[in-house]
């Protein structure tokens, strides 16, 4: 397995995150009670974010602790996780999702990421 910077990853989607409100690394620090200095380290990897401070800020952009961290396989392949997504959508506007409904969107799901550009997942 190649060398993987946790906090760099985790800093990465901090700033993702804060820019999407817009807000500047000040503002961010304000609300976590703070200084900036630590939030830009945090952005940078170069301090990690205790598990208090995940909190914290997944409560301020409204996600989930596991945003923060990069997506797992668990060893299952891409079909079993897309379908594995798709066995929670039980409606859609309104109107009940069938099993042929789910087995086309799993179709079309497959048949979109076989054909992405894997330099996509880096924006």
């Amino acid at each position: 397995m190649e060398d993987f910077d946790l906090s760099a990853y985790i800093g990465k989607k901090i700033k993702y995150l804060r820019e999407k409100k817009g807000w500047t690394t000040q503002e961010l620090a304000d609300k976590l009670h703070t200084s900036r200095v630590t939030v830009t380290r945090y952005e940078t990897g170069a301090r990690k974010a205790n598990q208090d401070m995940l909190y914290k800020m997944s409560e301020l952009f409204n996600v989930s602790i596991d945003d923060f961290f990069p997506p797992r396989d668990n060893g299952r392949s891409k079909s079993e996780t897309v379908e594995q997504a798709l066995s929670h959508v039980m409606s859609f506007d309104g109107k009940p999702v069938t099993d042929r409904d789910r087995a086309i969107l799993q179709q079309i799901a497959e048949a979109y990421l076989k054909g992405r550009d894997p330099d996509e997942d880096n924006q």
